[in-house]
């Protein structure tokens, strides 16, 4: 198995380092330029748009319940365990091309997100559904392509990041536990009372929630991504502050590793390849730009224009990757070779450990709680995505919609029990795929986000203070859009 796992990983490298990191790194320049530098021009009206999102959903989704969605699924374990693994494989020049992924991914997740709103459709219950499998059937005109993404997208989210987050917080919350409580059962195999508990209370939490279907995931994150997000800024945020003169050190770490032929820092891994593939891997799988995952949780929102729905999911990349990701980098080389080098350390519990060495032993047990709620929220949000393209395959199924919802469950539940190393080597891959199969579909309906853009940006540069879409008869797209969601827009 352990040659599988690696076989496996080996795959993934080659894949990230000779085909996603060209097609993400690329298809975000060609829609950056396409698009005058949206992520920057846009920018003020990314905060407005998300500092007034709360309202106006009339019964549905509001637009910044979709944002809290995909903002818990991307401010998840990634930015602890990822940027951790990021540093620790690639070094310190990883956060770089991390900055990178991000930074153009802005302009990948404001076309992903605005083609969701443009292309998505009514639900049963009132509510709505989109995402890239919708926007390859309706746009493209290619249902077969879409099946294939929401396959794809079913599985990984279901099952395969479920698992993942959950066993990601099981190994830090049985650490947290001391070694009494991680000492086998009698009669219960390999299992630990730490590791049992854990996977109770994931069992419980997930189960109240995703049974609840999506209207109960967007009202529990609508408030819970940003007070954890906010609790866990705040805690790097002490550890910055109180280390503000090491930061220009850390800094030029950091951009001096990031094109380094050779690891510069004793004690983290690095070199130019290795910095690209992991500052890749592990900024896509925080904040998802391009991934073909987050335009789920956006097609869902009550708009009155797409771009709005857009604007607000580039932000969410910025949060995400130049905010949060680059606290974490920051305590973890501020902690120094001591900490990076200390026997046991690893991607899930370095962050913690670095913590610990700058504020106190005291924060161990604060920041195991804190990564429960990271990926107890990532799981939430990655059932939102599985059934999203669940109602695609089968439209308005009750079975193939609590199918979805058990799987979730039971797969969340037995990720904190198993080890996951061949899952955790197999969801590059997946998310790879995915990747490339939505970044192709971005590129070729690019007219319609731009025509989108446009007709937003022409409304208010003739002082509408709050643009209205219509699908029907707009000059600035390439044609009139299907169904009846933007047909009738007074």
């Amino acid at each position: 198995m352990d040659a599988l796992a690696k076989s496996i990983l080996d795959v993934a490298d080659w894949i990230t380092l000779h085909l996603t990191v060209w097609i993400l790194i690329g298809a975000g320049l060609y829609l950056t330029i396409r698009s005058r530098a949206v992520q920057v021009r846009h920018f003020p009206s990314m905060v407005r748009a998300t500092l007034g999102s709360r309202g106006g959903a009339a019964g549905g989704i509001s637009s910044f319940q979709a944002f809290a969605i995909s903002l818990a699924a991307r401010v998840g374990v990634g930015n602890v365990f990822g940027v951790a693994a990021a540093l620790l494989m690639g070094g310190p020049g990883a956060i770089f091309w991390m900055w990178v992924v991000a930074l153009v991914g802005m302009a990948t997740a404001f076309f992903e997100a605005t083609l969701a709103q443009i292309f998505k459709v009514r639900a049963s219950d009132g509510t709505f559904r989109g995402g890239p499998a919708f926007y390859m059937a309706r746009g493209m005109r290619s249902r077969a392509m879409g099946a294939v993404f929401a396959v794809i997208t079913v599985v990984t989210c279901a099952f395969v990041i479920t698992s993942v987050q959950s066993n990601a917080v099981a190994g830090t919350l049985s650490a947290a536990f001391g070694q009494g409580a991680n000492q086998p059962i009698p009669g219960l195999g390999d299992y630990s009372a730490a590791q049992l508990t854990v996977a109770g209370l994931i069992f419980v939490f997930t189960a109240m929630v995703i049974f609840g279907g999506i209207r109960t995931v967007a009202r529990v994150t609508e408030w819970m991504a940003p007070i954890m997000a906010l609790i866990y800024i705040a805690m790097v945020a002490v550890v910055c502050l109180l280390n503000i003169g090491r930061f220009g050190e850390v800094l030029g770490q950091i951009l001096s590793s990031a094109f380094a032929p050779e690891p510069l820092v004793s004690g983290l891994g690095g070199g130019l390849l290795a910095a690209i593939i992991n500052g890749t891997k592990r900024g896509l799988f925080s904040n998802e730009a391009g991934q073909g995952t987050a335009p789920n949780a956006a097609a869902t929102a009550t708009v009155a224009h797409p771009v709005q729905q857009g604007l607000i999911q580039s932000l969410g990349v910025f949060v995400d990757t130049i905010v949060v990701c680059t606290a974490t980098a920051f305590v973890i080389l501020i902690a120094g070779p001591d900490v990076w080098g200390a026997e046991g350390a690893n991607p899930s519990n370095l962050t913690t450990l670095a913590v610990a060495s700058e504020l106190g032993a005291w924060t161990v047990v604060p920041m195991a709680i804190l990564i429960f709620v990271l990926a107890f929220s990532s799981i939430i949000a990655a059932y939102v995505y599985s059934e999203t393209n669940m109602s695609y395959l089968v439209s308005d199924s009750t079975a193939a919609t609590w199918f979805v919802r058990v799987l979730s469950v039971c797969s969340a539940t037995l990720g904190g029990l198993v080890s996951l190393d061949l899952v955790w080597n197999s969801v590059d891959i997946a998310m790879a795929v995915m990747t490339i199969t939505n970044l192709v579909a971005l590129v070729v309906l690019s007219a319609w986000g731009l025509g989108a853009l446009r007709d937003y940006e022409a409304q208010r540069r003739a002082g509408v203070v709050s643009p209205v879409f219509s699908g029907v008869g707009n000059p600035h797209l390439p044609g009139d859009l299907p169904g009846e969601v933007w047909a009738d827009r007074e």
